[in-house]
C-alpha cells in the first residue's frame, strides 16, 4: 500500500473586523517642567501659606497642593522655602503654620 502524501495549500490570513472602544475620559501624561529661580520659588511660598492660612488647621501635602491649585513638586518648592524662614512646622504628618 502506497502512502499517499497531501499538502496543505497555503491559505490567506482570514481578515477580522475589531471594534475598539475608548472610554470618553481621555488621560495625557503632563511633562510639566518647573522653573526653579527665586521668583518662582516666592509664589509657591506664598500659595502654601494661605492655603494653610485659610484652612487654620494642620494639613498633608496633598490637602495643601489641593487647596493651593498647584501639583505636589511645587507644594514642595514652596514648603522648603517657608521651612526655611520659620513660618511653618510639622504636625506629625501634617504641616502648620509656626
Amino acid at each position: 500500500m502506497a502512502e499517499r502524501k497531501t499538502e496543505k495549500k497555503a491559505t490567506a490570513p482570514k481578515k477580522v473586523a475589531v471594534k475598539v472602544t475608548t472610554s470618553k475620559k481621555v488621560v495625557t501624561a503632563k511633562n510639566v517642567e518647573l522653573a526653579i529661580n527665586a521668583e518662582n520659588v516666592g509664589f509657591r511660598a506664598g500659595d502654601v501659606y494661605n492655603a494653610l492660612a485659610s484652612a487654620d488647621m494642620p494639613l498633608t501635602v496633598a490637602e495643601i497642593a489641593k487647596r493651593a491649585k498647584i501639583n505636589e513638586d511645587e507644594t514642595l518648592l514652596g514648603m522648603g522655602w517657608l521651612f526655611k524662614e520659620g513660618k511653618i512646622k510639622d504636625d506629625g504628618h501634617k504641616i502648620i503654620l509656626a
